[in-house]
């Protein structure tokens, strides 16, 4: 049987039980992320389109990652309060995650899997962003370049379905 969007889950930054189920119905935002990135002033981005969009079916998971240069030193709970001190973060916080090599979570395999028509799948930097429709299908896939604002038109198609 071919696993689904919804058949996984992750901790968040509380040891918690994320189960992706549980977020049907939503419009799903992922981005891993980076305390010590260039790119973290999207964090404040990110939130800004939390608070817009949030009461009509929009959720951020952050994964903080230090996948690239050791550019998130923190823990995840030290991420989460860093990133709310920082940045008025107010959506979810997530488990620091590895989003590429053999300990690659299996959240993010499922994402980076045959899904992007790049010559690579591999998440090649921080802020790598991916958005997951109310049905749980993944249908973008933004560079860590592109800031949230620029992806505000595709957030609100897909919420309004």
């Amino acid at each position: 049987m071919k696993t689904t969007f919804y058949d996984l889950s992750a901790q968040d930054a509380d040891g918690n039980h994320i189960h992706m189920k549980d977020l049907k119905g939503k419009v799903i935002l992922i981005v891993n992320t980076a305390s010590e990135c260039g790119f973290n002033k999207q964090l404040d981005e990110l939130e800004k389109l939390y608070r817009k969009y949030h009461d009509i079916g929009l959720e951020i998971l952050a994964f903080p990652s230090n996948n690239f240069m050791n550019q998130e030193p923190c823990s995840a709970a030290e991420a989460r309060d860093l990133y709310g001190r920082e940045h008025g973060v107010s959506y979810t916080v997530m488990e620091k995650t590895d989003v590429k090599g053999e300990n690659i979570h299996p959240l993010f395999k499922y994402l980076t899997e045959g899904k992007s028509g790049l010559i690579t799948n591999s998440i090649k930097w921080n802020f790598t962003k991916f958005l997951v429709t109310r049905e749980g299908k993944v249908v973008k896939r933004y560079p860590p370049q592109k800031p949230p604002h620029d992806i505000e038109e595709d957030v609100e198609k897909y919420l309004a379905g």
